[in-house]
């Protein structure tokens, strides 16, 4: 039985102010096209889309943008010249100011390459600790 109260990852895309809103949503369309299985999940204050138990990517509204960010990017060899590294190590993101800038090839070609990869990203960055013998 699905619950009526919000998921609070809906409501953080419901809750921006326009043009990110509309943004979001559009976003949103397209992961879940993409990715019917996909779950939204609210995670570290901004919605987050696993697939199987995987980070598949997340959402984040920020200044004058909003930023659909997504790991193994090192894999990927198409739609790479939209790929905003913004000083982080392991996340590249595609960078949206409008609805209009909205590329449905490349996210599109960017799921598709993180749900055939199909590794999760934290699980790569977190080396299991050594036993000390």
């Amino acid at each position: 039985m699905k619950e009526n109260h919000m998921n609070p990852a809906e409501a953080y895309i419901l809750k921006q102010p326009e043009p990110y809103k509309s943004i979001l949503l559009q976003l949103q369309a397209i992961i879940e096209a993409v990715a019917p299985d996909s779950e939204l999940l609210f995670k570290w204050k901004i919605p987050f889309y696993y697939n199987n138990d995987i980070p598949l990517c997340f959402l984040n509204q920020s200044k004058d943008y909003v930023d659909l960010a997504f790991w193994h990017y090192e894999q990927m060899d198409k739609f790479t010249e939209h790929f905003v590294n913004a000083n982080r190590k392991s996340i590249r993101s595609l960078r949206y100011k409008s609805v209009e800038d909205i590329n449905d090839d490349a996210i599109v070609y960017v799921l598709e390459k993180q749900l055939e990869i199909n590794t999760n990203p934290f699980k790569l960055i977190l080396k299991p600790k050594r036993s000390k013998t």
